[in-house]
């Protein structure tokens, strides 16, 4: 979705609530894949949904953004046997996911317990764990953020995943005592305004 729809769209739901949501989830997703310590963005769906669309898109957002650590790393239930390089990661990553790593998992359906056992483990080593799901109580109990999607299917998701991927691209407005010294020490260094 180029900018100009994807601002078009953004107007359409001003005032529904939908985009404070987004903003917020993607705004965590920032964080955490641009701390100090971040690591990797791992991104895994459930068995019946590879999230190739938000992907796509966080790897747009990342060049973009020039955010590297948006670039995510695609978990795939089944890893074909010819698979590229990129391609080709399993669940088993989600065992190695420790400190610094991301976890998002998106569950437009049941996640199932094979992948919240694993998503478990990486909690567990350290991981923060995102959800984008249609609502499941289990990963969303597991998810240090979450954003339920209450009507399951592909067309929400597909909306959510535009407006995630496009927030968690920008930087989350500053808040904060810090934030305050910070936009005081911008105002002292600028130069003076000239008023003539």
């Amino acid at each position: 979705m180029d900018a100009v729809r994807l601002s078009a769209l953004s107007a359409s739901l001003a005032g529904t609530g939908l985009l404070d949501v987004t903003r917020a989830f993607g705004g965590a997703l920032h964080r955490s894949v641009t701390r100090r310590t971040a690591v990797d963005l791992l991104l895994v769906g459930t068995d019946r949904y590879e999230p190739w669309h938000l992907a796509a898109h966080l790897g747009e957002e990342a060049v973009c953004a020039g955010i590297d650590g948006l670039t995510p790393v695609l978990l795939r239930h089944r890893v074909p046997e010819r698979a590229p390089a990129h391609l080709a990661h399993g669940l088993h990553r989600l065992a190695g996911a420790g400190r610094g790593a991301t976890v998002l998992v998106v569950a437009p359906d049941e996640p199932g317990g094979a992948l919240l056992e694993r998503v478990d483990d990486a909690r567990r080593g350290g991981a923060t764990v995102l959800a984008l799901d249609s609502g499941d109580h289990e990963l969303g109990a597991l998810a240090h953020e979450r954003l339920a999607v209450p009507v399951a299917g592909e067309g929400p998701f597909d909306l959510v995943q535009h407006l995630v991927s496009a927030a968690a691209a920008s930087a989350p407005p500053r808040r904060g005592v810090r934030a305050r010294l910070a936009r005081l020490a911008e105002q002292l260094a600028a130069p003076p305004v000239l008023r003539w």
